[in-house]
């Protein structure tokens, strides 16, 4: 066995969770997915509205469920409902998909800090939730200290984790649209917020270097594509090139150290 491995906590995990994006996947695809890298996906999201147009989705739930990995469904289906004034309807759908986990966004539409607030409430009572935060829009650009506000309201109001809005293409949120991370934003969240409570969007092999290099094995990433889990988890453990040395130790200390991201002075 390969000696002085980051030490990875098996599922159920609270940290270094990994969040796979499912953007439309068949039954046996899932299947696959779960043959080869069950172990190292903690939860699926059905993205945005592909529950609703995807065939055999009971089944493929229940594929994903037989290795004990959780499923959710997209936040702008989420978005959708409530545009449409119906959020008890969207309750519904959940439970008849047996589904405990529920996605909380205003990434698209408008709806106010306090009603997400107030919805975060109401449906902790019966589910566990996960708040995203950030706009779709990438000439939305929300200043650090709200991104802090609004986090900690909504952990107060009941959120178990907040999602940190990438989308899928990795350039909105907290990325720039050339898919740079925004490191003033990161360091400003992170100086104030625990990192445990944060997942990260990092869809880009790249995005999953930065924040595993600055964060370390046990970061929480989200949006990763099926076919990159197994990619994600070897950078986590520095089995492949770009995170090698990270987790190479040399009298307790990491052999290139000093190749970790400093912390950047340049504005959010």
């Amino acid at each position: 066995m390969l000696s002085n491995l980051p030490n990875r906590a098996e599922k159920p995990r609270s940290a270094g969770v990994t969040m796979v994006l499912d953007k439309g996947y068949s039954v046996r695809q899932a299947e696959d997915l779960c043959e080869v890298a069950a172990p190292y996906t903690d939860v699926v999201k059905l993205g945005w509205g592909t529950s609703l147009v995807t065939q055999n989705v009971e089944e493929k739930i229940a594929a994903y469920r037989k290795h004990d990995i959780p499923v959710y469904l997209g936040g702008t289906l989420f978005e959708a409902y409530v545009l449409r004034n119906q959020l008890d309807d969207y309750v519904d759908l959940l439970k008849t998909h047996n589904i405990c986990t529920v996605e909380v966004s205003n990434g698209t539409i408008w709806l106010s800090d306090q009603r997400k607030c107030d919805i975060i409430k109401e449906l902790s009572q019966e589910f566990d939730v996960l708040s995203e935060i950030g706009s779709k829009n990438p000439n939305d650009i929300i200043p650090p200290y709200k991104w802090v506000r609004m986090i900690n309201r909504e952990l107060e109001a009941g959120a178990s984790k907040i999602i940190c809005e990438a989308r899928e293409s990795g350039t909105v949120g907290v990325f720039r649209p050339n898919g740079e991370v925004r490191s003033g934003l990161i360091d400003e969240i992170t100086d104030q917020i625990p990192q445990k409570y944060l997942i990260f969007e990092a869809p880009q092999k790249e995005q999953q270097v930065w924040f595993i290099r600055k964060f370390g094995s046990n970061v929480n990433l989200g949006n990763i594509a099926p076919a990159d889990v197994i990619s994600v988890e070897t950078l986590r453990l520095g089995l492949r090139s770009d995170t090698l040395f990270d987790f190479f130790y040399v009298d307790n200390e990491p052999l290139m150290s000093r190749s970790k991201p400093e912390k950047s002075h340049r504005k959010a």
